[in-house]
C-alpha cells in the first residue's frame, strides 16, 4: 500500500489535538497524492526547493511558509509579486508539495525544534525546567563570551551575537528557539528563573537586547547571546527528517541544511 501525504503528515502531527486555523497547510498535493521521496529544510527557499526537486522528492517539509509571511492572509499585498509568481510557478510545474510543519510541531512534547537545538548544543542533560516556550539549563560555569564561542562552534555558524556583560559568569541559561527572544517572553524568564543568559534566535533588537544593556550598566550583568532565527530551528527540522526516516525506511529521504541569510561585511 501506497504511503500518501496524509499518512506523513498524521505520522508529523502525532497526537496533538486538532489546532482550528492553523497555519500548517499542504500546498501542490491532494492529500491521498502517494509519496515518491520525502525533503524536509527548514526554509522553502528558492534553492532548496530546487535541491528537492533535483533529489527526486515529492514531498518538501519545511518549518517556515514559501511566501514571506506567517499567514496566507497577511500576505494579499503578495499576490502579484513577480519573485512569489516565480516561486509558485516552478512549484506547480515541477509536482513537488510543501507541508509546512510549524504550529503542530510547537505543540509537540516534547517539541522537536527545542529538543533539536538543545542536543546540538549537547545541553539534554542539563535540562533544569522545560516551559511551554522556553528550556532552562544549569551549564559548566564560562564567561559570557566563551559560551557564545561555545554555541558558535557546536552549531557551526559563522557567526553570532552577544550582548550584555562579555566577562560576566554564566551558569543558569535560558534558550528560546525562533521568534521567541522578544522582551514578553525573555525578560520575565531572566528574572523568575535567576537567568545568567539568554540564548535565543531573534527578537526586537529594542526590546531584550537594550533590557539586557541597561542591565549590565545598572550593575546587574546580564547576557544575551541571539544565533539567528534559522540557526535555532534547523537542528530541529534535521531531527524531524531523522524521525521521517526511521518510519519511513522504504521511502528516501533527505534533509537539505540551509545557508546564512546574512552576511557580515
Amino acid at each position: 500500500m501506497s504511503i500518501t501525504m496524509q499518512d506523513v503528515i498524521a505520522e508529523l502531527r502525532g497526537d496533538v489535538p486538532l489546532i482550528p486555523d492553523t497555519a500548517d497547510t499542504l500546498e501542490g498535493a491532494a492529500m491521498e497524492t502517494p509519496v515518491k521521496g520525502i525533503a524536509v529544510a527548514f526554509m522553502p527557499s528558492q534553492t532548496v526547493i530546487e535541491q528537492a526537486v533535483a533529489l527526486g522528492a515529492n514531498l518538501l517539509v519545511v518549518h517556515e511558509s514559501p511566501y514571506y509571511s506567517h499567514r496566507p492572509e497577511h500576505a494579499s499585498h503578495l499576490a502579484d509579486d513577480p519573485v512569489c509568481r516565480v516561486k509558485r510557478d516552478f512549484l506547480r510545474q515541477s509536482g513537488l508539495a510543501v507541508y509546512r510543519h510549524h504550529d503542530y510541531c510547537h505543540r509537540l512534547q516534547p517539541d522537536p525544534i527545542m529538543s533539536g537545538l538543545l542536543q546540538s548544543l549537547a545541553w539534554e542533560a542539563q535540562v533544569e525546567a522545560m516551559l511551554p516556550t522556553a528550556a532552562v539549563v544549569r551549564v559548566p560555569a564560562m564567561r559570557a563570551s566563551e559560551l557564545a564561542a561555545y554555541a558558535k562552534a557546536k552549531l557551526s555558524l559563522p557567526y553570532v551575537r552577544l550582548t550584555g556583560d562579555p566577562d560576566m559568569r554564566c551558569e543558569r541559561v535560558g534558550v528560546l528557539v525562533g521568534y521567541r527572544g522578544g522582551g514578553a517572553n525573555a525578560i520575565p524568564l531572566f528574572r523568575e528563573h535567576k537567568l545568567d543568559l539568554v540564548l535565543a534566535g531573534e527578537g526586537p533588537e529594542w526590546e531584550t537586547p537594550e533590557y539586557v544593556r541597561d542591565a549590565a550598566s545598572q550593575g546587574s550583568p546580564k547576557s544575551l547571546l541571539a544565533i539567528g532565527h534559522a540557526e535555532s530551528e534547523e537542528p530541529g527540522m534535521r531531527a524531524v527528517a531523522e524521525q521521517l526516516r526511521g518510519r519511513y525506511s522504504e521511502l528516501p529521504v533527505h534533509f537539505i541544511p540551509g545557508q546564512p541569510v546574512f552576511r557580515v561585511i
